[in-house]
């Protein structure tokens, strides 16, 4: 199968960056009869403005025109997508960042709501980012099944909890896609050491999707460096700037190869990890 991840610069503009989306889609290197897994970046439908601005254009499961013209975008390509993400009603004023999986027939085979919000200070633009403000965290971690493997979710922030990752593993993951928003100052930083460092530890394929560059005139830039690494922590593919596909050909033997050499996780003495209340 081929794993496509798209490398965006969405801005505020949601019928702009569904256009891109659409556009890549048509020029989508592909073999004909080969399944193919596309991952979104986080916000690929609406980034850079301030976050409430997620609450315009949120709806619920069922209604959201956000979630409903990319799982379009899937039939209409027949493509498995890892929709970024969405903003969905949470109920108490705010809103999810719930991240999607279609199958190439446009239906939900699973969703994921965000569970690690960015509530930090930085040293950029922006300086200090606090979802919770607008975002509500999610309360389960969520592995589907698929044809090809099972495919756990994360979002973004979430790299930096390894237990989430251990868990998704325990669940059963075989990839783990990772749409994200890194910001330039921290992704220079820790990215692909992250990214590396969960796919090592769960023995899993990293499929982290990311967003790149200077977006609405400069007052958010993201790192970028979109990246498929194998279970042995080796880059199998990345696009470090600039705007498009990242892509590889995966099997899950070598995956099974490597769990069986090292069996970490019977060899963790470690509880489980469960979810704080």
């Amino acid at each position: 199968m081929q794993i496509s991840l798209l490398q965006c610069q969405s801005s505020r503009d949601v019928t702009a960056n569904l256009a891109y989306i659409d556009s890549q889609l048509k020029c989508l290197p592909r073999h004909q009869g080969e399944t193919q897994l596309v991952v979104l970046p986080e916000c690929s439908l609406l980034f850079g403005g301030h976050e409430k601005q997620q609450l315009d254009v949120a709806g619920d499961d069922e209604t959201s025109h956000l979630k409903n013209a990319l799982a379009d975008l899937a039939k209409l390509h027949q493509v498995y997508m890892v929709a970024g993400t969405i903003p969905i009603l949470a109920g108490d004023g705010r809103v999810f960042s719930r991240s999607y999986l279609f199958d190439d027939a446009g239906d939900t085979l699973g969703s994921y709501d965000k569970l690690h919000l960015f509530d930090v200070e930085v040293a950029d633009n922006t300086q200090s980012y606090r979802e919770s403000d607008t975002f509500c965290p999610g309360e389960r971690i969520t592995v589907v099944k698929t044809p090809f493997g099972n495919v756990g979710l994360a979002i973004c922030y979430d790299i930096r909890f390894p237990e989430l990752f251990r868990a998704l593993r325990l669940a059963g993951a075989d990839f783990i896609a990772l749409p994200s928003a890194f910001t330039k100052v921290t992704g220079e930083a820790h990215w692909q050491t992250l990214v590396k460092a969960r796919a090592i530890e769960s023995q899993c394929f990293l499929l982290a999707a990311d967003q790149w560059g200077q977006h609405n005139q400069g007052s958010r830039e993201t790192w970028g460096q979109s990246m498929i690494v194998d279970p042995w922590g080796e880059v199998l593919a990345e696009r470090k700037t600039g705007l498009g596909w990242v892509q590889h050909q995966v099997s899950l033997e070598s995956l099974e190869k490597i769990r069986q050499q090292i069996p970490v996780m019977q060899h963790n003495r470690f509880k489980v990890p469960s979810l704080i209340s």
